[in-house]
């Protein structure tokens, strides 16, 4: 066996590798679960539209991949400062990385989808 044999066999092993792995994080991505904190004040038609328009999105595009935490700042007004609020509602996605904020309306699908990084 010469040389040129062998680096050529080490590279086919180096891409089998890489293309395993390549697979494995596709395969990943459709199981990723997605954590969500949504910021809310009251009882508001602001509050439940917010609450509804997440529900609707993480249906549509996360069905069976997400956990979704509702917190209304008047119950819990501590989370405000820990997790830096200043405007409600506020939509925290924790997971997967990076950590993302989206602060007020969310009727616009597609900005929350962006936001979500689901598109």
């Amino acid at each position: 066996m010469n040389n040129s044999q062998k680096t050529n066999d080490s590279s086919d092993e180096i891409i089998i590798e890489s293309t395993e792995d390549f697979e494995k994080a596709l395969a990943n991505i459709d199981i990723q679960k997605y954590v969500l904190r949504l910021y809310v004040a009251g009882n508001t038609l602001k509050s439940m539209r917010a609450i509804q328009m997440l529900k609707k999105i993480c249906e549509k595009y996360l069905e069976g991949r997400y956990e979704m935490e509702i917190i209304d700042i008047y119950q819990q007004p501590e989370t405000l400062e820990k997790d830096h609020i200043f405007a409600v509602p506020t939509l925290i996605k924790e997971l997967p990385p990076p950590l993302q904020k989206l602060i007020g309306d969310l009727t616009n699908v597609d900005k929350v989808i962006i936001a979500l990084d689901i598109a």
